[in-house]
Order: structure tokens, then sequence, then C-alpha cells
């Protein structure tokens, strides 16, 4: 019994853990994607080449990509957006 029980916590510990590695991803994503619309509307280019100059700056700079997208976002009137998750809509 105290097998299982512990062999349950460590699950439990472990969907949570994946859990918030896909919100971390997903928020780091919406940062990069409204960085992506940024430099898309100021250099009048597609989403694949923004996204590359930003990669570009990211390895220049030795910084992540979110950070390179946070970074422009922060030179925003408005500042970084906050990520929003919304249940799927039910049919």
């Amino acid at each position: 019994m105290a097998s299982q029980s512990m062999q349950l916590a460590l699950e439990v510990r472990s969907i949570r853990s994946a859990g918030d590695n896909l919100k971390t991803v997903l928020e780091s994503r919406t940062s990069i994607d409204v960085a992506c619309g940024v430099v898309m509307a100021q250099t009048r280019c597609s989403y694949t080449e923004a996204f590359s100059k930003l990669a570009g700056v990211s390895r220049q700079r030795n910084l992540k990509v979110r950070t390179v997208a946070e970074n422009i976002l922060k030179a925003l009137a408005g500042g970084t957006p906050a990520a929003r998750f919304e249940p799927p809509a039910l049919a």
C-alpha cells in the first residue's frame, strides 16, 4: 500500500512539473509571437523572416530568443502583454 502511494505521489509530482513546463513554454511562445509581429510590422517581412531576425540577435548576443523578444516588448508603449490561456470552446 505504501509503495503504491509513493508511486502515485511521484506521478503527480511529475505531471505537475510537466504542466508547469508547458505553461512556461506557452508564455515564452506568446512573447516570441508578439515580438515577431512587431518585427513584421516594422520591417514588412514574413513571420519566418521575423523569427530568423530574433534568432540571429539571440545568437549574436548569446541570449535566449525569449529574452530578445521580451526586450523588444519592454520597449513598446504598452509594455509586455500578458499571456492568456483560455480553455478550448466546447461544441
